[in-house]
């Protein structure tokens, strides 16, 4: 058996789509979902809309410090896995958030070999728990899957070059088998909250913006420029912030969207203003400009040719990033071909033999 632990959206979404194919290759897995995201919009609707496998146990983790909800869930999941007869063969983890940390220390303990999805990924800055995340895990993993050979080459300059894999990208598996049922079910219309197109989507959440009024204030000045509609899904932890933020009227603040409803959303924005991840990702593969709120990108492949800006909350930079036309015909294809998750379910199969 392997134990998948998940606890964020884009890894529920990753999530969804390996363990189809693990279950096509006959491999029996049991997920943890450790409870990080834990808001309806952020959780629960990930099972419904994606036909995830129910979870063996939900932590319930909830916020809090990095340290204490790591240390809370490297705590249950070390009890999880020890209670387990027989003993897990693997412990498979997406990403680079807390619960992927969290997994990783707690099966290296018991030497339950980890396999790795994303593996690679660096944005060189350290001041990003994500990059702490990343880093330890995949140094602690047996078994590491790129989405290129970009994460290859990072891999081997820091001396890991055994079982490390060119896979693809299995957001592109998801985004590709999702789409065409998210168009059937979601409406644009009853989605946004204004009938002017065309509009842009922003995606806000990571603390050096958030924290800081003067980045906050530049990205908010940016978008005001823009004179177009902007369609902001909240993540949870900015909600009890609006009161203190002075919003342009063209912004318009939503509930977190359901995978289906960002597929949707995206699908049919005009650019993309993020300092997420995935989503410089899933913008790229739309076909929709994105720019990048952050001073630093993981997915380096995205910048040619303006497909993707990396501004930081420099309000000039965002401003000259709107503006830029981007040629479709610059547009080629990145992180695989679609088969990234049934590679991976296969050489998960080869290893454990």
């Amino acid at each position: 058996m392997i134990v998948t632990v998940i606890g964020a959206r884009p890894q529920f979404v990753k999530a969804a789509i390996v363990s189809r194919a693990l279950q096509k290759v006959g491999l029996q897995e049991s997920l943890i979902h450790t409870g990080q995201h834990y808001d309806e919009k952020m959780s629960d609707v990930f099972w419904r809309e994606l036909g995830l496998p129910e979870c063996s146990v939900n932590l319930e983790s909830g916020s809090g410090t990095h340290g204490a909800q790591t240390a809370y869930m490297i705590e249950r999941i070390e009890a999880f896995l020890m209670s387990q007869t027989p003993a897990p063969k693997a412990l498979l983890l997406y990403g680079d958030t807390n619960s992927t940390i969290a997994g990783a220390i707690a099966a290296s303990k018991l030497q339950i070999p980890i396999i790795h999805i994303e593996a690679g990924l660096r944005s060189f800055n350290r001041s990003m728990p994500e990059e702490i995340n990343r880093i330890v895990t995949d140094h602690l993993s047996s078994l590491l899957f790129c989405s290129s050979d970009e994460g290859v080459r990072q891999l081997a300059a820091e001396g890991i070059t055994e079982r490390v894999y060119i896979s693809g990208d299995v957001m592109f598996d998801a985004l590709q088998t999702f789409t065409g049922e998210a168009e059937k079910k979601v409406s644009l219309d009853s989605l946004l909250p204004f009938k002017e197109r065309p509009f842009c989507l922003l995606t806000l959440h990571r603390p050096a913006n958030t924290e800081k009024r003067e980045n906050l204030s530049a990205i908010f000045d940016s978008l005001r420029a823009t004179g177009m509609p902007v369609l902001w899904p909240i993540h949870p932890r900015m909600r009890s912030k609006l009161s203190q933020i002075e919003l342009p009227a063209n912004v318009h603040v939503t509930d977190p969207l359901s995978y289906f409803e960002m597929l949707t959303a995206l699908k049919h924005c005009y650019k993309v203003f993020t300092d997420s991840g995935g989503l410089q990702k899933e913008a790229y593969w739309m076909k929709r400009p994105c720019i990048t709120l952050r001073t630093e990108t993981e997915w380096v492949e995205t910048v040619h040719d303006d497909w993707n800006t990396v501004t930081g909350a420099d309000a000039e930079k965002i401003q000259a990033a709107f503006k830029k036309s981007v040629s479709e015909k610059s547009w080629y294809p990145l992180y695989g071909s679609g088969d990234a998750s049934d590679l991976i379910a296969r050489q998960i199969k080869d290893y454990l033999k």
